[in-house]
Formats: structure tokens, C-alpha cells, sequence
């Protein structure tokens, strides 16, 4: 009875009576083989541009040299040499599996698969896990990506953990491409509370939540140093610019050259305007006094007056802010600091609401500190020839701008 031999190793099974003074050699190569597809391992120069067959000697067809060993059965091929152009490896039509280095240089791809199927592009540098049906080349890695030391990179789809968790050491959390920390994750003892993120589905927004056993649980916002906790967009609370607004019953005249408290009514029982009014000829002032929040950045503020025409003039009008602030023991017998002004022209209809621009900085006097008393002097410059309306010039309130680098008053 001739001898069999099997499917994809063809390892020779001898028949009784056969081989005889032989069979030692080839139980023994049947040995090396088993070796080598278990744990053996092959260098391979494929240097150039020319397709490479990995060698395969196959005891059915060449039974002179079934006794030696070959490359396409080692478990673990290292492709080497310098790519001169784009190459396929061939393994051979067999069911077999590969653990494949390509650690060939040159800027071309290597193929490695079956002589007439269809292989796999192997990344230069990558160590890849394979396995061939006889007619393709498998990735085992394609989902994953690439395995090298202890990193996990997904250069296509998704690092996903199926069963549970992804846990990081720590101390340890994401970098990014260049190796730089983006997100650190730091471990508390015995932690109950954490945050949990949620998506969102068109027109809704998507939510960080404190969870955990705790009844009650904060979210802690941390900046490093003198740095602080900013946001964008709209945001309920933040540092950043802020306003304030004074009507003009929380002015009041001055004692020397005071504007005039004055109601104008409108039409009865609709809105009636409490102003002061300032002379078109004179420079006339008005004042109010601000307890300013804590949470102020003690630099400069800008403003923006609302106002009111009483005749129909198109004129320019000059509206000018000047502050003074003082702490607990100074003497409000100060001179105020430098004025700003801004400039609006007359509207043209009595009765209209006017707002002037955003004033450039008002600089405080004083030394501004946190729960000071800060006076504000307003006055229409009249006296300034380029203030040419005629008219009184009814001031409803302004708007005060200031920056506050807290998010609240502690």
C-alpha cells in the first residue's frame, strides 16, 4: 500500500511494510517540520522588485527531498531587504498561518498571500498575525490594528471592548499622534462618585453628569496656579466681560452743576421716562456710586449711554464717565480719573430711545481693591464745540462693562 500524506503539512503516512531502512529519516523530517510550523522561524531576503515564492518542499511531488527542511513551513516569517519596487510573497496554495515581519526599507508595498488567490498588503515595520483558506489571505489584525509592544493602535476602525471596561493605569490616560499627554485620568482610594458622559440625540445637547453612591455630588473644575476655568459660547457663568445697568433714578446732580431729575410722560399709562436732563450750553454732571462685585479684575470698565432727544436735532452729543474708587479708611475728597467720552448724534424724533457705542476704557483712580466703593461722575460736555445738539439731552441710564476674573464673589 503506497504511502498517504497529509492535507496541509504533507506529512508522510507510511503504510506498513514500506520504506524500509528509511523510515527513520522520514520520521524524522516529519519531526522537523512539526517543529518548525510549530515554532520555527525563517529569515527571508526579498530584496528588489521581482515577486518571491516562499520555498515548499512537498513530499507528494519531490520525495528526493522530502527530507529537507523549507521556508513556507515556519510559524514566523521575517521579510527582509530593501523593496526596490512593489512585490508580492507568495506562500503557496495551502492552508497555513503566519506570523509575518515585514521588516523590509523601501518605499513599496509587499503583498504576502497565495500563488493564485488573494494576499494581504502588509504595513512596513508591522509585525501581523495571518492565515490562508488555500485561495486568501486572512489579516487576524485588520480590526485591531497594530500590536506592538504594549500599545494598541486602530489605524482602521475601533479599539472596542466588547465586555466591559477600558482600564487605564494610574496616572496614565491619551496621548496623541506626537506622544503628548491630552487627557490624564488619576485615581482616588476607595472612589465611589465619577462622571458620566451621554451623547445626544439632533437638537438636544449632550451631558456631564456627577454620578456615583453619594446623595449629592459637585463637579470640580480645577486651573493650575494663577490660571482659571474659562468657557465659550453661551455660558450661564464664567469670568469674562459683565454688565451692570444704572437707570438714572439711581443718579443723582451734581450740587455745582447738576443735571436736572426730570419725568417726561409719554402718552397716559404707558411708559414715561425718568431722566436727567443735560444742558445744551453748560457742562452739567451727574453721579452714583457702585459697591463693585469681587469678582471685578480691579482694571478698567467701559460704558454705553442710553438716552433720549428732546427736540428733533440731528446734532452730535458728548457723554463723558469718570470714576474714583476707595477702599475702607480713604477720603472720597478725590479728584476723579481721567474722563472718557463718546459721541452719538441726535436721532431726530422726540421721545426715541437712543444708545451712544461702547465707550473706549475708563481708567479708575484710586487704588481699586476687592470691596471698594467706587464713585462715577457722567456729564454731557457741552462746553465742547463738537457737542452740537440743541437740544437737552435726557439721559435714561448707562450700561457699565467691567471683567471679572472669578466666577463668583467669595
Amino acid at each position: 500500500m503506497p504511502s498517504a500524506y497529509t492535507a496541509r503539512l504533507k506529512l508522510e503516512k507510511q503504510a506498513s511494510g514500506e520504506n524500509s531502512g528509511t523510515w527513520g529519516d522520514l520520521v524524522n523530517y516529519t519531526f522537523n517540520r512539526l517543529d518548525a510550523s510549530i515554532e520555527g522561524y525563517q529569515a527571508v531576503n526579498v530584496a528588489g522588485s521581482a515577486n518571491v515564492t516562499l520555498t515548499s518542499n512537498n513530499a507528494t511531488t519531490n520525495t528526493n527531498d522530502s527530507t529537507t527542511d523549507d521556508q513556507v513551513h515556519n510559524r514566523v516569517i521575517e521579510l527582509t531587504g530593501t523593496l526596490t519596487g512593489n512585490i508580492n510573497v507568495f506562500t503557496g496554495d495551502v492552508e497555513n498561518s503566519f506570523v509575518v515581519f515585514n521588516n523590509t526599507s523601501g518605499s513599496y508595498t509587499l503583498t504576502f498571500g497565495p500563488t493564485t488567490g488573494t494576499g494581504v498588503l502588509l504595513k512596513q515595520g508591522a509585525k501581523t498575525l495571518v492565515y490562508s483558506d488555500a485561495s486568501t489571505m486572512f489579516d487576524v489584525m485588520a480590526d485591531l490594528g497594530d500590536v506592538t509592544g504594549t500599545s494598541v493602535t486602530a489605524s482602521t476602525g475601533n479599539v472596542i471592548a466588547t465586555a466591559g471596561y477600558l482600564q487605564v493605569a494610574d496616572d496614565k490616560g491619551v496621548i496623541d499622534a506626537a506622544g503628548n499627554e491630552q487627557v490624564l485620568f488619576s485615581q482616588a482610594a476607595t472612589a465611589v462618585n465619577y462622571l458620566d458622559i451621554t451623547n445626544a440625540a439632533s437638537g438636544a445637547a449632550p451631558n456631564v453628569a456627577a454620578v456615583g453612591t453619594d446623595a449629592n455630588v459637585s463637579i470640580s473644575l480645577m486651573a493650575k496656579g494663577s490660571g482659571t476655568v474659562q468657557a465659550s459660547g453661551n455660558v450661564v457663568s464664567t469670568a469674562g466681560l459683565q454688565t451692570m445697568f444704572i437707570p438714572a433714578q439711581a443718579m443723582f446732580g451734581t450740587t455745582t452743576n447738576g443735571a436736572a431729575a426730570e419725568a417726561v410722560e409719554t402718552t397716559a399709562t404707558r411708559p414715561e421716562l425718568k431722566v436727567l436732563d443735560f444742558d445744551p450750553s453748560t457742562a452739567e454732571y451727574a453721579q452714583f456710586s457702585v459697591a463693585m462685585p469681587n469678582s471685578w479684575n480691579l482694571g478698567n470698565v467701559t460704558f454705553q449711554a442710553f438716552w433720549s432727544p428732546s427736540n428733533t436735532d440731528t446734532g452730535d452729543c458728548i457723554f463723558g464717565l469718570q470714576g474714583l474708587s476707595c477702599s475702607e479708611g480713604d477720603t472720597a475728597d478725590a479728584v476723579f480719573g481721567t474722563a472718557t467720552e463718546v459721541t452719538d448724534a441726535g436721532i431726530g424724533t422726540v421721545e426715541d430711545v437712543q444708545m451712544t457705542a461702547v465707550s473706549a476704557n475708563v481708567v479708575i483712580a484710586g487704588t481699586p481693591a476687592d470691596a471698594d466703593y467706587t464713585f462715577f461722575q457722567i456729564y454731557r460736555d457741552a462746553a465742547d464745540g463738537a457737542d452740537d445738539f440743541t437740544g437737552d439731552a435726557r439721559l435714561l441710564g448707562i450700561k457699565l462693562f467691567y471683567t471679572t476674573d472669578a466666577a463668583n464673589d467669595a
